[in-house]
C-alpha cells in the first residue's frame, strides 16, 4: 500500500495533461502467493461529468479467456456472479477508493482460482464516446513455498553471558525472488524490538536499541549454511531479557521495477532468562551554570547509575532549599506542592523522567526567589508479592546552588547596512543591534519599519515578538517571500536581509526594539523601548547594455519568393533579458513605418494594422534563434507590394524581483530594403515563317511552338488568328484558355470551318491547329498568339507576358487538271438502217474521284439552197446530239434522234453512244466534249477542266426501196401488220368466254405502255430479223450507267 500510493499520486497529475478519457491499471503479470493479502490498483483520467468515478472490476480465467466472470463494482452491489458474491458480502473481496477516480481492489486471501486476466471498467459518463473505458493486466497465483523454523526453547542466562539462536529459512519458488531475516525481541504485550536484520538486498542493519552494541561487535548475524542464519549476543544485559524469534519475508520484483513481500512469517521463540549481577547504584545532579538572570530557564538533571535499571523500582524526590518540590514514584507520575503545582499548571515549571536513569526539574522563567539549593534524592523500592513497595536504599548527591539577578532596562538600538545603494535583483542586510547583548531567553521584540521612496509615513514590515514569533505586516506582503529575518543567539541582533530588491523595496529603514517581563498572572509589561537611526535604500535600475545590429542591406527577389528579413541583438543587459520585437515597413508614400508584427517579452503574437490591411497574417513566421539573441521574420510568398523598407524596434524587459516585467531599454535597427519584381519575362514563341501548300480536301497542320516560359508553373493561352485575301483585318479562329477552355472565333463559329478544326498540345509547349478538308477559302496567313499567366502570392492569375509566332501562310489550291481525251480522227461507212458507235475515250483524269459529263456533237454542212459555190467554203453547224451530265443525268433527245440512241458506259474512262437506223441524215462529222466536275470539301461540284476528242467521219450509204424495206421502215405499217390483229383475236376469244360462262366480269383491256426511253434501255433493246420478216420480240427491261 505505501508502495502504490506514491504511483497512484503521480499517475493522477499525469491524468489531468490527458484530453481523452484513459483507464489504467496496475502493470502486470503480478506474481503472488496463495493466501496473502492482495491490492490491484485502477486510475482513470481525461473523462468527464462528475469527481467520483464508478469503478467495475471483472476476470477471465484462464480456463475460459474470451468468457468475462464479473467480480466487484463501487455503483451495482448485483455485479458479482455467483462464485464471488460470498466473498464480496464477507469484505473478502471489496474496493477501497483512493480518490474519485482512483481505487484499490483488494483480494484478503488468495486463491488457486484467482488467477486470470484482470480488467478494470470505468462506466461512461462523457458526452461522448472518446478514450478508453477498460484496462487489462495478469495476476498470477503461485503456492506459498517460504518456511522459516526455529527450535522453541527456554534460556536462561546470566549478566555478561553469551546467546546463540538459529533460524532456517527455506523457498521453492520457480520465480526469481529475494528473502529479508529479522530477528527480534518482545516483551509480554510491548511492542517488539528489532535486533538485526538481513534485508532483501543482503544489507545487514541494526534495530535502534542494539545499534551501538552491534557496532562493537556484540551482536552478530551469521549465515552458517545455505538455509540457516545465526544471531549472536556476546555481553548480555538484564534488558536483553525476553522472547526472540525471526520473522523472513520473501520479496519479488513487479514489472515496475518495485519489490514486493509476497509473504512474510515468523518462527517459534526462544526465551531468555538474563540475571543482574549487582544491585548498587550512585546519583549525582547536574546543571548548565550557577548563575542566571531573572526570566532565564533553568534545568536540573538528576541521574541514576546502576545495573538493570529497567527491572528494579526507584522513587524520586525534588527539594529547594530543603523543601520539597515534587516527587515522583515508580510509575514516573509527578506530586508537586502546592506553590510549584500553580507554576507547572502554568506551564513555567516541569518535573518528568526523561528515561529510565535521568530525571529532570526544569524551571522556564527564573524569578529572583528562586535563587537557593537544589537537590535530588533517589530511593529503590522492593515489590512485595501482595504488590507493595518497599523503601530500601536512599542516596543522594550534593546540592547545587543557582543565584538570580535582576534584569537592567537600560538599552540603545542602532540600524546599520553595509549596503545603502544596490542595484535590481541584488540583496541587501539591515542589523538592528541592541546594546547590551540580552540573553536569548529575554523577551525583546523587534520591528522593522518601512516608509517608501516618495512617501511621508512608516508602516511595520515585520515583527520579532518577544516569545520569538516572526509577524509579518498587512501592507507590504510581497515582502515576504523575499525577506529572511533572523536574531543570533549569542547577541540581541535582529536582521532582516531582503532578496532580489526592485524599486519596492527602495525608500527608509527603522527598527523599534521593546523590552518585556511577563508577571506571574502570564501577562506582560513593557518595560522600555528604542527607535534606532534611519537607513535609507536606494534601489537602482541596471545599465543598459542592449545593442541592436545598424547594418544596412538591399534585397532585391521574384514575387512568391520569402522575405528574410533579420534582426540580431548583438549585447543584452542580462541572460535573463526577453526582448519586445517590433516590425516596421516604410514605404515612400508613407510618412513613417507601419506596424507588421509585434512579438512581446512573453512571446504573445500581436498583429499590426498593416499585416492586417494587407491580408499579411497568413504569410509572416517568425522565428527565434536557441541564443535567443536573433530574430527572424519572413514574408512567405511575397508580392510586388510587400516592396518597402523594413526595420525592426527591439524593447529589452527584466523581471523584476516582484515578478513583474518591466522595459529597460528600446533600440531600432537597421533597415533592409526589400524589393519584389515581377519574374523576367522568358515567354519565347518560335518566329520561324512557313510556306504550306496541300491540295484542297487534304488535312493540315499548323505548329505553335513555345520555345521557353518564364515559371513552369506557369499556364498558357493560345489563340490562332488568320489574314485571309481580300480582308484587310485578321481574324480569330480559336483560342485555348488557360484552363484548356476551347473557344471558337466568329470565322470559325459562323462558318463549317468549326466542325473542321482540331487544336492539340501533344506536349508541353506544343500546339498543333489541324485543319481538316482543307477548302481554298482556308488560304491564308496563319499565327498564333501565346499568352503567358502566372500564380500571384494572393492566389491570383494575372498575364506576365505574351508573344507571337511567325506567320504560316497556308495556300490551299485545287487539283491540277490533267484531262486528256483521245483526239484522233477516224472514217465510218455504214449501210442505210445499220447502227454505229460513236466512243469517247479518256487517256488521262486528274483525280480518281473525277466525275465527267459527256456531250456528243454532230458536225454537218450547212444546207444553203440546194447547191454549193465551189470557190465559198462550205459552212458547218454544230448539233448537240445527247449529253450526260456529272451526276448521270441525260439531256431530253433531239426530235429526229429520238428513241434511236444508246449510251453505254463501258469503264469509267470509256463512254459509248451508239446512233441506232442509221440514215442519210446522220452523215458528218461527230464528236465528244468532256468535263472533269470536282467536289469540294463541301461537297460542292465544280469544274475542274474539259476537253474535246477527235472527230469521227461518218458516212451513210444509201440502199435500194423493198416490199420489206417499206414495211420495216414505216413503223403504224409494221404494227399493222405484225402486232394489230393479235390484240383483236384475243378480244374475239375473251367474249366467247364471257358470254360462255356468264359469271365473270369482263377483264379490263390493259395495255402495256413501252415508255422507257432507247437511253435507258441495255442492249439488244430490240431483237429482229435482218430480212424484217418476222414481228421483233420487244425486251424492256431497266437500263444502267456502268
Amino acid at each position: 500500500m505505501r508502495t502504490l500510493r506514491p504511483q497512484l499520486a503521480s499517475l493522477l497529475l499525469l491524468g489531468m495533461a490527458l484530453a481523452q478519457r484513459q483507464v489504467a491499471v496496475q502493470e502486470g503479470p503480478l506474481y503472488r502467493t496463495e493466501g496473502s493479502h492482495v491490492t490491484l490498483w485502477c486510475k482513470v483520467s481525461g473523462y468527464q461529468g462528475p469527481a467520483e468515478q464508478n469503478f467495475q472490476w471483472s476476470i477471465y480465467l484462464p480456463s475460459a479467456p474470451e468468457r468475462e466472470v464479473q467480480i466487484v463494482s463501487t455503483v451495482d452491489p448485483s455485479f458479482p456472479y455467483a462464485i464471488y458474491t460470498q466473498r464480496v458480502r464477507s469484505r473478502g473481496i471489496y474496493v477501497e477508493r483512493v480518490q474519485g477516480d482512483a481505487v484499490l481492489l483488494h483480494i484478503t486471501e488468495l486463491q488457486d482460482r484467482d488467477a486470470g486476466e484482470y480488467e478494470c471498467h470505468t462506466p461512461n459518463t462523457d458526452e461522448r464516446y472518446f478514450g478508453s473505458y477498460s484496462a487489462k493486466m495478469n495476476l498470477v497465483v503461485i503456492p506459498d513455498s517460504l518456511r522459516v523454523t526455529a527450535v522453541p526453547q527456554t534460556l536462561n542466562k546470566v549478566e555478561h553471558d553469551s546467546l546463540e539462536l538459529k533460524c532456517e529459512v527455506s523457498k521453492s519458488t520457480a520465480q526469481h525472488s529475494h528473502v529479508s531475516i529479522a530477528w527480534y525481541r518482545q516483551r509480554g504485550s510491548e511492542v517488539p524490538v528489532e535486533i538485526i536484520s538481513l534485508s532483501r538486498d543482503f544489507v545487514l542493519r541494526a534495530g535502534n536499541a542494539y545499534a551501538q552494541r552491534q557496532a562493537t561487535g556484540d551482536v552478530r548475524l551469521d549465515k552458517v549454511g545455505e538455509t540457516t542464519s545465526k544471531l549472536t549476543i556476546y555481553n548480555l544485559h538484564p534488558s536483553d531479557q525476553g522472547e526472540f524469534y525471526c520473522e523472513a519475508a520473501e520479496w519479488i520484483q513487479d514489472p515496475d521495477k518495485s519489490w514486493y513481500a509476497m509473504t512474510r512469517k515468523r518462527s517459534q521463540g526462544a526465551i531468555v532468562n538474563v540475571q543482574a549481577t549487582d544491585k548498587e547504584f550512585s546519583v549525582r545532579l547536574e546543571t548548565e551554570k550557577r548563575t542566571y538572570i531573572v526570566g532565564e530557564p533553568v534545568e536540573f538533571r538528576c541521574i541514576l547509575e546502576a545495573q538493570n535499571v529497567p527491572d528494579r523500582y526507584f522513587s524520586i524526590s525534588w527539594a529547594f532549599n530543603s523543601s520539597l518540590i515534587a516527587s515522583l514514584g515508580p510509575n514516573a507520575v509527578p506530586v508537586l506542592n502546592n506553590e510549584f503545582a500553580q507554576r507547572e499548571a502554568l506551564g513555567q515549571l516541569k518535573v518528568a523522567k526523561e528515561s529510565d536513569n535521568v530525571f529532570v526539574l526544569k524551571i522556564y522563567r527564573l524569578r529572583l526567589e528562586d535563587s537557593g539549593k537544589y537537590n535530588c534524592r533517589v530511593t529503590e523500592r522492593e515489590k512485595t508479592v501482595m504488590g507493595d513497595f518497599i523503601d530500601k536504599e536512599s542516596k543522594r548527591p550534593k546540592n547545587i546552588p543557582i543565584t538570580v539577578l535582576p534584569l537592567k532596562a537600560g538599552f540603545a538600538v542602532t540600524a546599520i547596512s553595509r549596503t545603502p545603494g544596490v542595484t535590481y535583483n541584488e540583496s541587501f542586510d539591515l542589523q538592528c543591534i541592541i546594546k547590551p547583548h540580552y540573553p536569548s531567553w529575554v523577551p525583546v521584540s523587534v520591528t522593522w519599519r518601512f516608509q517608501p521612496a516618495g512617501s511621508t509615513e512608516f508602516h511595520d514590515l515585520v515583527t520579532f515578538t518577544r516569545d520569538g514569533g516572526v509577524q509579518w505586516g498587512d501592507r507590504y506582503a510581497g515582502f515576504r517571500t523575499r525577506t529572511a529575518i533572523e536574531k543570533a543567539e549569542s547577541s540581541n541582533n535582529v536582521r532582516l536581509s531582503i532578496s532580489r530588491a526592485s524599486d519596492t523595496e527602495a525608500g527608509k529603514y527603522q527598527c523599534v526594539a521593546e523590552l518585556w517581563r511577563k508577571n506571574y498572572n502570564s501577562s506582560w509589561t513593557r518595560l522600555a523601548d528604542r527607535t534606532s537611526n534611519l537607513l535609507e535604500i536606494r534601489v537602482l535600475r541596471p545599465v543598459t547594455k542592449l545593442q541592436v545590429s545598424k547594418s544596412k542591406r538591399s534585397i532585391t527577389l521574384v514575387e512568391n519568393r520569402p522575405i528574410p528579413l533579420n534582426c540580431s541583438v548583438k549585447s543584452q543587459t542580462s541572460p535573463d533579458s526577453h526582448f519586445a520585437v517590433l516590425w516596421y515597413v516604410h514605404k515612400p508614400s508613407d510618412a513613417d513605418g507601419k506596424l507588421i508584427l509585434k512579438t512581446t517579452h512573453s512571446s504573445a503574437f500581436e498583429y499590426g494594422t498593416y499585416a492586417e490591411e494587407e491580408g499579411l497574417r497568413g504569410r509572416l513566421q517568425f522565428e527565434r534563434s536557441a541564443s535567443g539573441g536573433l530574430f527572424s521574420l519572413t514574408v512567405q510568398r511575397a508580392e510586388v507590394r510587400d516592396s518597402g523598407s523594413y526595420y525592426c524596434h527591439v524593447e529589452e524587459w527584466l523581471l523584476s524581483p516582484n515578478h513583474a516585467w518591466y522595459k529597460l531599454a528600446e533600440e531600432v535597427s537597421g533597415r533592409t530594403e526589400v524589393t519584389v519584381k515581377q519574374p523576367d519575362n522568358r515567354l519565347q514563341v518560335n518566329q520561324t515563317h512557313k510556306n504550306i501548300t496541300v491540295l484542297e480536301n487534304q488535312w493540315v497542320t499548323l505548329e505553335c511552338l513555345v520555345s521557353s516560359r518564364t515559371s513552369p508553373a506557369s499556364q498558357l493561352s493560345v489563340e490562332w488568328y488568320v489574314w485571309r485575301p481580300g480582308h484587310p483585318e485578321k481574324e480569330a479562329v480559336a483560342r485555348l484558355s488557360r484552363q484548356s477552355t476551347l473557344r471558337y472565333g466568329d470565322l470559325a463559329a459562323l462558318g463549317d470551318l468549326r466542325n473542321r478544326l482540331h487544336l492539340e498540345s501533344p506536349s508541353p509547349g506544343l500546339y498543333l491547329l489541324s485543319i481538316q478538308n482543307a477548302t481554298v477559302r482556308d488560304s491564308g496567313a496563319y499565327d498564333c498568339r501565346v499568352e503567358e499567366w502566372l500564380l500571384d502570392p494572393s492566389d491570383r492569375w494575372y498575364k506576365r507576358a505574351e508573344d507571337l509566332s511567325g506567320l504560316i501562310t497556308l495556300t490551299v489550291k485545287q487539283p491540277d487538271p490533267t484531262l486528256q481525251v483521245d483526239t484522233a480522227t477516224a472514217n465510218l461507212t455504214v449501210q442505210e438502217k445499220e447502227s454505229f458507235p460513236l466512243d469517247c475515250s479518256i487517256l488521262s483524269r486528274s483525280s480518281p474521284e473525277s466525275h465527267f459529263a459527256v456531250t456528243w456533237y454532230n458536225l454537218r454542212a450547212k444546207e444553203s439552197g440546194g447547191r454549193v459555190e465551189e470557190d465559198e467554203e462550205e459552212e458547218e453547224e454544230r448539233e448537240a446530239v445527247l449529253s450526260v451530265g456529272p451526276d448521270a443525268v441525260f439531256s431530253p433527245e433531239a426530235g429526229r434522234w429520238e428513241g434511236r440512241l444508246r449510251f453505254q458506259r463501258l469503264s469509267a474512262v470509256l463512254f459509248r453512244l451508239t446512233v441506232l437506223q442509221a440514215g442519210g441524215a446522220d452523215t458528218g462529222n461527230y464528236s465528244c466534249r468532256v468535263e472533269e466536275w470536282l467536289a469540294d470539301p463541301n461537297g460542292v461540284w465544280y469544274r475542274l477542266a474539259e476537253e474535246e476528242s477527235g472527230t469521227v467521219a461518218v458516212h451513210v450509204q444509201d440502199a435500194g426501196s423493198t416490199l420489206q424495206s417499206v414495211i420495216c421502215s414505216n413503223d403504224a405499217l409494221f404494227y399493222f401488220v405484225f402486232f394489230y390483229p393479235f390484240p383483236i383475236f384475243g378480244i374475239l376469244i375473251i367474249t366467247i368466254l364471257l358470254v360462255r360462262f356468264k359469271s365473270r366480269n369482263s377483264s379490263k383491256n390493259s395495255e402495256g405502255k413501252n415508255g422507257v426511253p432507247l437511253l435507258w434501255i441495255k442492249e439488244p433493246h430490240l431483237n429482229y430479223s435482218p430480212t424484217c420478216l418476222e414481228p421483233p420480240v420487244l425486251s424492256i427491261h431497266p437500263g444502267t450507267i456502268d
